[in-house]
């Protein structure tokens, strides 16, 4: 029935229309366990199941350089004289945390997996970066990082976030 991906992308379609509209779709029921708690009042407008979770992972790594020399001082027991030069080196890298559900909300964007669970509400979100293939979120928080969630379908997923924050 749904030939080429055609009624899955009019039904995309007008769940965009709905959205901008100011109307809470729907036209999404999920058959099964949820595996989240939805808050009083909230509904699911969307579901994007086989999803990835990404972080940015910063890490530290020493480098540098020693001299010096080892006096014996005892058999077995030796005395090192000598300095060590060097300074820290930082790589942030994108890491694969989990595999999921992301669950959209009129209040919230969910990630449910196996080992990571993420509620963020639309009031704590700063910015949404459009990936062709997802999106990055990035919270109001002291220590916020991107957090990134590849659903398959970026342009849909941004417009979706973007205009339910709005409403």
């Amino acid at each position: 029935m749904d030939k080429n991906g055609a009624l899955t992308k009019t039904t995309k379609a007008a769940v965009l229309r709905d959205v901008l509209n100011g109307v809470i779709p729907q036209r999404m029921s999920v058959n099964g366990n949820l595996s989240i708690n939805l808050q009083k009042g909230e509904q699911v407008v969307w579901a994007f199941p086989g999803s990835k979770y990404l972080e940015d992972k910063t890490r530290r790594q020493f480098v540098g350089s020693s001299q010096g020399v080892s006096v014996r001082v005892l058999k077995g027991v030796y005395y090192r004289v000598g300095a060590f030069k060097g300074h820290a080196v930082e790589n942030t890298e994108r890491v694969h945390v989990d595999t999921g559900m992301v669950i959209v909300t009129t209040k919230n964007i969910y990630f449910a997996g196996p080992q990571k669970s993420v509620r963020l509400p639309y009031s704590k979100i700063i910015s949404f970066e459009p990936y062709s293939d997802g999106i990055g979120v990035m919270r109001d928080a002291a220590t916020a990082k991107p957090q990134i969630f590849v659903t398959g379908d970026g342009w849909f997923t941004y417009n979706l976030v973007t205009n339910l924050s709005q409403i």
